[in-house]
């Protein structure tokens, strides 16, 4: 019995002996005021802006205002079991993001945590949501295109990979149908697409999911969520997961598309969450550093240098405007930042042109360099024609009866031009097609047309070519140029087609 009793002190004498547990410091505070998503805490005297803060029962939360005597943090989720006098303590990393190819295909929220019941995203890599954008040396210039399957968008507002093009409208116009339609017309393409849908509701966004899903754009696309029932917190965060999400594949050498939708939910999630941490309000009470807010985001959409793999991120920030008015703060802002804008007018939306794009105002500063050879061949002469339309329309106003044949001609031209350039939803055309009807109504096949038959002349044309005449639109897809004999080709095949009387 001693000698088992000895055994067993010697054990715990042993165990004593090699036990060696490091002491680590942990900065440790208490939370004194909860409320509206966001706790004061005081203590935390060593917390870092943007650092996660661990609040009891496994929550979150981002250390946002660093004061004299304690520190205001919003809480990364549900934050009405934080109660006065618990423990935070800080832990000494940001917000990260998980990224990889193993999103896409996915909806996830801003913590990158999935949402569409497929089952845990087993990731093997993260990266911080803020990030300092590349730098000038580290760019090259954008000169290869985005192709939207939009006629009106490619051919008149070009986008190219690591641009910036902002899409701007009153509610309810078709901005996030332009954005959706130029993800689904990436399906089969190398553009892997990232739509951050910001501040909008659960069911809107469910359908533009099974949307893309129906039209098999979910193979190649991530969906990031932070609806209007999550916290602001979330909201102004998920624009910045959505774009380290994209970061990853243009650091990888590949070409990303960022869709935020929309801007101005973001920027009214991060006035809320600014006054709520009584941050001094300025114009329109947003807080001072609001322009900071999108620049610091959109700045990141780059077209990286051979260096670096030569990936690109090509960001399309949606706005929100009211009435048609684009002076307002917010709009301005983002506008200044952008390289161009896609505007959509409400008086032409009502009036059944769709896309809705006004072309007066619309531009993009990258410009030809962003088209395709073909596209540029095609298009350069539909602009000047479709503005001196404009400017003949509203004289025509006042009388059509004392104009000159020609004018009138331009005028009946015009016309056509604006039914090819309507498309309905969620039918992007191949590069091709947009060339050869647009080669078509510039060079004046259309002017003979009814007005009411240029739709369906349109469509019966597309299927003329693709079932008589192949080889034009391969040879266009594959050369990415009109050649002089292509051109040929194309004539004959028009002349062909309107004697054949197929619409």
């Amino acid at each position: 019995m001693k000698s088992q009793e000895k055994d067993i002190v010697s054990v715990i004498k042993e165990q004593i002996e090699r036990f060696g547990a490091t002491a680590t410091m942990v900065d440790v505070g208490t939370v004194v005021e909860v409320g509206d998503g966001v706790a004061r805490i005081q203590g935390l005297r060593k917390a870092k802006n943007n650092e996660l803060l661990a609040f009891p029962n496994g929550i979150m939360g981002l250390a946002f205002n660093l004061e004299e005597d304690n520190v205001a943090a919003v809480i990364l989720g549900e934050y009405s079991h934080i109660k006065e006098g618990d423990e935070v303590h800080c832990t000494g990393r940001v917000v990260e993001v998980p990224v990889g190819n193993e999103l896409i295909g996915r909806v996830v929220n801003t913590l990158g945590q999935p949402l569409d019941g497929l089952g845990p995203i087993k990731t093997t890599k993260s990266r911080p949501v803020e990030r300092i954008a590349p730098n000038v040396v580290d760019r090259q210039p954008v000169n290869v295109s985005v192709h939207t399957g939009i006629k009106c968008v490619d051919a008149l507002v070009p986008i190219g990979r690591g641009q910036r093009e902002l899409i701007i409208g009153d509610r309810s116009i078709g901005k996030s149908a332009v954005a959706i339609d130029t993800i689904i017309a990436q399906k089969g393409k190398d553009l892997i697409c990232i739509y951050v849908a910001i501040g909008q509701k659960t069911a809107k966004v469910a359908n533009v999911v099974e949307t893309l899903r129906k039209y098999g754009a979910m193979e190649h696309t991530v969906v990031v969520v932070a609806t209007s029932s999550d916290p602001a917190s979330m909201q102004y965060l998920s624009a910045y997961s959505g774009c380290a999400i994209g970061e990853e594949f243009m650091e990888q050498g590949k070409d990303a598309l960022i869709i935020y939708d929309d801007l101005s939910k973001h920027a009214w999630a991060y006035r809320q969450v600014s006054l709520i941490l009584r941050r001094p309000p300025g114009r329109e009470a947003y807080p001072g550093d609001v322009f900071y807010l999108h620049s610091r985001l959109l700045e990141r959409a780059a077209k990286l240098s051979a260096e670096l793999g030569g990936g690109s991120l090509t960001a399309l920030p949606v706005i929100e405007i009211q009435a048609g008015d684009m002076s307002a703060y917010i709009p301005t802002n983002v506008i200044s930042i952008t390289d161009g804008q896609i505007l959509l007018e409400t008086d032409m939306f009502n009036a059944g042109i769709r896309p809705a794009l006004n072309v007066g105002l619309s531009v993009s500063r990258v410009g030809g360099n962003a088209q395709t050879k073909a596209m540029r061949q095609v298009a350069g002469k539909l602009r000047l024609d479709m503005a001196q339309y404009a400017e003949l329309a509203t004289f025509a106003q006042f009388g059509a009866s004392d104009l000159d044949k020609a004018t009138l001609a331009q005028l009946e031209r015009g016309k056509r031009m604006i039914e090819i350039l309507k498309q309905p939803q969620y039918a992007p055309l191949s590069l091709e097609n947009e060339v050869m009807i647009l080669f078509a109504v510039t060079n004046g096949y259309i002017d003979d047309v009814p007005v009411d038959k240029v739709s369906a002349f349109e469509n019966a044309f597309y299927k003329f070519m693709a079932n008589n005449h192949p080889e034009v639109g391969n040879k266009i897809a594959a050369d990415k140029v009109l050649k002089p004999e292509t051109e040929a080709e194309l004539k004959k095949a028009i002349s062909e087609f309107k004697q054949s009387s197929a619409y």
